[in-house]
């Protein structure tokens, strides 16, 4: 069986849109991923040491409460149910290592692991991930959302300029 064709980015486009919307209208809140990460962390950290995770500085504020009740829990893990589905229905699911035929699987994952750290580090000194800053910053027409836009297609082709040799 062949997979299915990709939506057009029109549609794509347009269901993002709505998705956004709706997360605005239903929750306060607008897309975002980062969060959860930290949340976990803070999870986490009530677990293995809970007198020095309430007295850290950055974590002490996630674990008032309950950390994994959040609205941007359970977002995230529908955006992965809802990936996973998206898939298999289009049966597009094949677990891979995506890599250039220079590059090993061992050195492919290491660099995947420090882009993925790198990455993060990033959206919390951001104060958000590229969903949270890009989407829905612009679509509450926030200056800092599209000047995040901006750098972060800047930075990727930068990168991605830097790194060509090592991919091909």
């Amino acid at each position: 069986m062949f997979p299915r064709p990709f939506w057009s980015p029109l549609w794509a486009g347009i269901a993002l849109g709505l998705a956004l919307f709706l997360t605005f209208v239903l929750t306060g809140h607008g897309l975002g991923a980062s969060g959860f990460f930290t949340r976990l962390t803070a999870e986490a950290g009530q677990w293995l040491a809970p007198e020095l995770t309430a007295a850290n500085r950055y974590l002490g504020d996630y674990v008032r409460g309950e950390p994994l009740q959040a609205w941007i829990t359970w977002e995230v893990l529908g955006a992965f149910v809802g990936a996973l589905v998206g898939a298999l229905s289009g049966r597009r699911f094949r677990p891979q290592i995506e890599r250039g035929p220079s590059s090993g699987v061992g050195s492919r994952l290491v660099l995947a692991l420090v882009g993925g750290v790198l990455t993060g580090l990033g959206a919390r000194l951001a104060r958000g991930c590229t969903s949270g800053l890009g989407l829905s910053g612009g679509a509450a027409l926030a200056v800092g959302g599209f000047v995040f836009l901006i750098c972060f297609f800047a930075a990727g082709f930068l990168f991605s300029f830097i790194v060509r040799r090592y991919w091909q």
